[in-house]
C-alpha cells in the first residue's frame, strides 16, 4: 500500500505525538517533521505510559509510536490509544521489518507501517495520509508480509470456506472503492479518482466494510489481498 501524492492532502494542520525511548530519536524527528507545513509536534514521550498521558490530553491526530519500548510496548499502547481516543491515528515507526510484526500492529489499531530509514519528507506525506484516514505500509515491508497471504489463483484450493466468494456480493463501483483502498487511498482520493463527491466515496467505503464484515479500511485491504479480490 503506497502513499500517494500530496495533491489531496488537507491543509489543515496536523497535531503529532512522538513516543520513543531514544533521547536524539525524538529530538531528531521533532526538528525535522517542524520544518514540514502543517505538520505540529506537541509533545514527546519516551515511554508508552507517558505517550498515553499526553494523549488523553492532548487528543493528536497522529501519533508516531516506536514498537520496543520498555515495560509496555508500542502494541500495547497502540490499543490503549485506540480506545481513549478513536480518532487518533497510530503510525507505526520502527527498524523492526518481520512480517509477523507489521500484521500484528494492523491488528493492534495502527493505520501505518514505517521503517525508521524513511524519508522525513516522506514520512510527512504518510503522517498527512494517516490523519486523512489512508493506511500505508512500507513498500520494502509490504513486499515480504504479502508472502503470507495466497496468491488469487490459489485462495479456492486453500480455503475450505464453503460460502460464496465475497467479490460476488459487491458491486462493480464498490470493487474500484475497494481496489482503491488497498491502494492506501484516502476517500477525498477516492472520491477524486472516481469523479463523486467525498460522502458517496463514504457510503461505498461503509457499504464494502458491511459486505466484507470488517471493521475498518485496513481490515478490509488486507483482506482484499488475503482473499484475492483485488489484483495488486
Amino acid at each position: 500500500m503506497a502513499v500517494q501524492s500530496s495533491t489531496y492532502f488537507s491543509t489543515d494542520e496536523v497535531k503529532v505525538v512522538i513516543v520513543e525511548d531514544y533521547k536524539l530519536t525524538r529530538v531528531g524527528l521533532r526538528y525535522a517533521l517542524n520544518q514540514i507545513e502543517n505538520i505540529n509536534v506537541i509533545a514527546e514521550a519516551e515511554s508508552a505510559e507517558e505517550g498515553i498521558e499526553i494523549i488523553k490530553k492532548e487528543r493528536p491526530d497522529v501519533v508516531l509510536m516506536d514498537l520496543g519500548l520498555p515495560h509496555m510496548n508500542g502494541l500495547e499502547a497502540t490499543m490503549k490509544i485506540k480506545e481513549i481516543s478513536p480518532e487518533t491515528q497510530v503510525v507505526i515507526l520502527t527498524s523492526h521489518d518481520r512480517e509477523e510484526e507489521v500484521l500484528a500492529s494492523f491488528g493492534s489499531g495502527a493505520t501505518a507501517y514505517c521503517l525508521k530509514d524513511i524519508d522525513p519528507q516522506a514520512l510527512s506525506d504518510v503522517i498527512k495520509c494517516a490523519a486523512n484516514g489512508a493506511c500505508w505500509i512500507d513498500p520494502t515491508v509490504a513486499k515480504m508480509a504479502l508472502k503470507l497471504f495466497p496468491r488469487p489463483e490459489n485462495a479456492r484450493f486453500l480455503s475450505k470456506n464453503t460460502n460464496p466468494d465475497p467479490k460476488g456480493h459487491l458491486t462493480e463501483r464498490e470493487q474500484e472503492v475497494l481496489r482503491l483502498l488497498v491502494q492506501g487511498r484516502s476517500n477525498t482520493e477516492i472520491a477524486k479518482e472516481l469523479i463523486v463527491s467525498v460522502h458517496t466515496a463514504k457510503a461505498h467505503v461503509c457499504s464494502i466494510l458491511q459486505k466484507l464484515c470488517v471493521d475498518d479500511r485496513v481490515q478490509a485491504a488486507v483482506k482484499a489481498i488475503k482473499e484475492g479480490l483485488v489484483k495488486t
